[in-house]
């Protein structure tokens, strides 16, 4: 008997306000936009439930290629709740981890550009990593990390 396996993970989908907002964002932390489109339509309904759904979507790639962020601006209907201020050790869905060439520099500069926040502090985990929690554009929960001794 042939067994199912997993072949790979596509994406991670984050709900925004403000498309391009959120792609400057993730632009911003490495990832390329890879493209942007519409989806609404009777397939699309069937597929999420929600009937008369119109949503433009961007698609964003890491450098490595390996991973995607599917960002969803829903323009019809609109969203019915928000979790994005949700505290860390809430049900559900809560964040994507990045690794960072220089945790330091990110932090600082996404703080600059687009008014990030620190959640708690930056702190080591043994001789391994350096690690952090901020809230980017939207208040959208980024991890961010630093491998030691890769450099």
């Amino acid at each position: 008997m042939a067994q199912n396996k997993l072949l790979r993970m596509d994406n991670v989908s984050i709900v925004v306000n403000s498309l391009n907002d959120a792609i400057s964002f993730f632009e911003e932390i490495g990832l390329t936009l890879e493209g942007r489109a519409i989806i609404e339509g009777e397939w699309a309904g069937r597929v999420t439930g929600i009937n008369s759904q119109r949503v433009e979507i961007a698609m964003l790639v890491t450098p490595d290629g390996h991973s995607k962020i599917e960002l969803a601006q829903y323009l019809n209907p609109p969203t019915i709740s928000d979790h994005r201020t949700a505290p860390v050790n809430s049900l559900g869905y809560l964040r994507v981890m990045f690794t960072v060439a220089d945790i330091d520099e990110m932090v600082s500069r996404l703080i600059k550009t687009h008014g990030a926040k620190l959640v708690g502090e930056v702190v080591q985990y043994e001789d391994m990593y350096r690690l952090c929690y901020i809230r980017g554009t939207e208040g959208l929960l980024i991890g961010l990390a630093e491998e030691l001794g890769k450099k």
